[in-house]
Order: C-alpha cells, then structure tokens, then sequence
C-alpha cells in the first residue's frame, strides 16, 4: 500500500503517461495524407527560350485534375508565376491529354490525370545570366472514396 507521500508522487507520473498516450494516439489519427509529389526542372531550348517542367506523381488510386473544368465540378490545377524582370510566358502553361470520366460526387464528366503527369511552360527569356522562376501549383486530388481539401504549393525552378 502507498503511503500518502508516495501516492502523491505515483499520480502525477501516471496522469502524464496516460495523457502522453492520448496525445500520440490523436497525433497518429491526424496525420495529413500527401499524396501528391511535385518536382520541377527546365530545359534552356535556345539562347532565348526556355520551358518549365512541373511534374505531379500521386500515390496508387488518387488523381489530380487539368487545368480545364467545369463550373460545379473539382477544382482545377492552376499554375501561376510570378512576375519578374529576365522572361516572359509564351502562352499557357499545356498539359497532356487527360483521362475524362464521369464522376457521380459531381454529376458529371470530369478531365484528371493518374499516376503521374507534367505540365509544361514555354518562356522567352529577356536577361542575361541565371534566373529562377517562382510560382504556385493550386490543385485537388480526390481517390475513388473522398477528395481532399484544395492545396497550394510553391516552386522555384532554376533555369541556366
């Protein structure tokens, strides 16, 4: 049996570990799922021309969309950069063909891409030296059972 003093100093102890087991278990429970990986490069084409390589990997069964959509349907991936002196964009950023399905979560048709996919951007450069481009890929990526919230990444893509 504990003495008074010795409860005393065994309940405290006790209260933590439990409360610490609490706290990893909620942690473990919450973790963020990513299953998106994005990667970037550029190719100098010519003394004055340039394209940007912005590559999307997705773990087995999710997806994310093109750049084109409906109203009422997902999210689309949009690509922005970021205004800067040494290059210009040369259009849009293009994307390959994508897989177009009937999604019944929006009631229609929807343009997405599997596995992996890369965007590309054509630019003109107009300076001299090294330059890095900088930017943000907005997109969602749903699997067959839920879509996770819109995310926003930052790039920086060196090009030389």
């Amino acid at each position: 049996m504990y003495t008074d003093l010795e409860t005393a100093l065994v309940m405290p102890k006790n209260l933590l570990l439990s409360a610490a087991l609490l706290l990893g278990a909620s942690a473990a429970q919450a973790q963020i799922l990513t299953p998106v990986k994005w990667a970037y490069a550029a190719k100098k084409t010519s003394p004055t021309e340039a394209t940007l390589f912005l590559k999307a990997t997705m773990d087995e069964g999710w997806h994310v969309y093109s750049q084109t959509g409906q109203k009422g349907g997902p999210v689309k991936t949009t690509i922005t950069f970021a205004p800067a002196k040494g290059y210009t964009l040369a259009g849009p950023p293009t994307e390959p063909t994508p897989i177009t399905k009937y999604e019944p979560a929006f009631e229609m048709p929807v343009n997405y891409f599997a596995g992996s996919v890369i965007f590309q951007q054509k630019i003109k450069l107009t300076g001299k030296g090294p330059l890095t481009i900088k930017g943000t890929v907005r997109y969602m990526t749903c699997n067959d059972t839920k879509c996770l919230p819109p995310d926003e990444v930052a790039f920086s893509i060196p090009v030389k």
